[in-house]
């Protein structure tokens, strides 16, 4: 159902300025916003999708990725439709890209009701962008958080200062991901945003004025989006301003979409991202989408031991004492919790919800 959106202002002549994305589309009555969420109503923005959910899944918590944050845990996946960015490689464009307001109807109360009876610790907002629905996740999550549970984004951190205030009230924890090193000439041509500008500056905020837990994700795109030299501009300035101790994922392209005639990322590509990486300072880097590759794994920055052994979203071995330290040297490990009873636990599979 539409609801009255509350990331926005009233301008002149019946227009509205919408708040919840750095597009801030100045939207003209009965008009839509770019994310084709988002629509002037009357001179009062709305959003449309507010209830509509158009995925529902359970997955494990690494999926998203977060390898530093409650691992071994399930979390409750949704999705609307629509997005604030029009990625020309984008896996999920069937959702993100599609400008048909649909999907199930479900309440707050409903989402909460089912991420605790399918045994998940927490609710991820993902698959398209959040913070284009970010009311809708605002009352889902403070509800959520009131029963105890944890609340994650999956987002391109194209937000605003008032979006990230909105955040602030139940948000826990957010994968930020970069797409092609956030290169200007790689966004403008297959984004469809001037620059990176306003992802730093939604870091900065997360970083400055809430506790979330941030873990940062890089798409490499081969051919067009693999520029190392901007990865090691990338990884430099998440040393200065998130810290050393942020996971970082280096992320394994696949053909999809408008970008269908590129080959996977070779492997090899992905390896000298993660050294550019470590050699800039950063302690825990990733490589994801290729399991089995020992860069999945987290190695101890004291001794670089294996201190978990993951393939793909599973854990194969957990190498640290009950307060994330190595066992092998006893440093501490920046992981938030300890290893999930339900690590072993079948962590993926769909949620039917009723049209």
């Amino acid at each position: 159902m539409a609801k009255e959106a509350e990331l926005y202002q009233r301008l002149a002549e019946g227009r509205v300025r919408c708040t919840a994305c750095a597009r801030y589309c100045n939207i003209p009555q009965d008009k839509i916003g770019f994310c084709g969420i988002r629509q002037n109503l009357k001179g009062k923005l709305h959003l449309l999708v507010y209830g509509k959910i158009t995925a529902s899944h359970v997955d494990p918590i690494e999926k998203k990725p977060l390898t530093h944050y409650m691992p071994g845990t399930k979390i409750f996946s949704i999705s609307t439709t629509g997005c604030s960015w029009s990625c020309a490689y984008c896996q999920n464009y069937d959702m993100s890209q599609r400008r048909i307001v649909e999907g199930a109807d479900v309440t707050p109360e409903q989402i909460v009701r089912l991420t605790e009876q399918y045994g998940c610790r927490s609710i991820a907002y993902t698959y398209n962008e959040p913070t284009i629905f970010l009311e809708f996740a605002h009352d889902v999550g403070v509800l959520a958080r009131n029963k105890g549970l944890h609340n994650a984004f999956v987002s391109n951190g194209y937000a605003t200062p008032e979006a990230v205030k909105m955040m602030s009230d139940f948000l826990d924890a957010i994968t930020v991901d970069f797409k092609g090193n956030g290169e200007t000439n790689f966004l403008r041509r297959n984004v469809g945003i001037p620059d990176a500008g306003p992802i730093y500056q939604t870091l900065l905020d997360l970083k400055k004025n809430t506790n979330v837990h941030i873990e940062i994700t890089d798409l490499i795109v081969p051919e067009i989006g693999d520029n190392l030299q901007e990865a090691r501009k990338l990884s430099r300035w998440i040393y200065d301003n998130l810290g050393p101790d942020t996971a970082t994922h280096f992320l394994r392209f696949h053909p999809d979409y408008k970008l269908s005639h590129l080959p996977w990322t070779p492997i090899e590509t992905l390896e000298r991202h993660h050294d550019v990486a470590r050699a800039e300072g950063l302690k825990y880097v990733y490589i994801g989408n290729a399991p089995g590759h020992p860069f999945e794994n987290t190695y101890c920055a004291g001794c670089g031991s294996v201190v978990v052994k993951r393939y793909g979203f599973d854990i194969a071995g957990w190498y640290m004492d009950k307060d994330n330290n190595c066992l092998n040297c006893g440093e501490r490990i920046p992981i938030v919790g300890t290893l999930s009873q339900s690590a072993d636990d079948n962590r993926f599979f769909a949620v039917t919800l009723n049209h």
